[in-house]
């Protein structure tokens, strides 16, 4: 992912060519627009991921933390 977006970035950083006119130049900026748009959608992507991961984590380790030594089941066994 990380890849993708330093391409797009890339390409966002050409500089649009001074001879095109017309359409031409139109079509390619279009394609520098939806490259910035595809570009800020995969950074918003990978900023969700990077959160779920810390919120796993962080729910792994409470889970780690927790007793379970007297619960419901063990005091019933009793």
């Amino acid at each position: 992912m990380e890849e993708a977006i330093d391409g797009l970035i890339e390409e966002i950083r050409k500089p649009v060519d001074q001879e095109l006119t017309g359409s031409a130049r139109k079509a390619e900026l279009s394609a520098i627009k939806q490259s910035v748009i595809d570009a800020r959608e995969l950074i918003q992507e990978r900023q969700k991921l990077e959160e779920l991961i810390r919120s796993l984590s962080e729910d792994e380790e409470q889970l780690e933390q927790r007793d379970f030594r007297g619960g419901f089941a063990e005091k019933m066994a009793k």
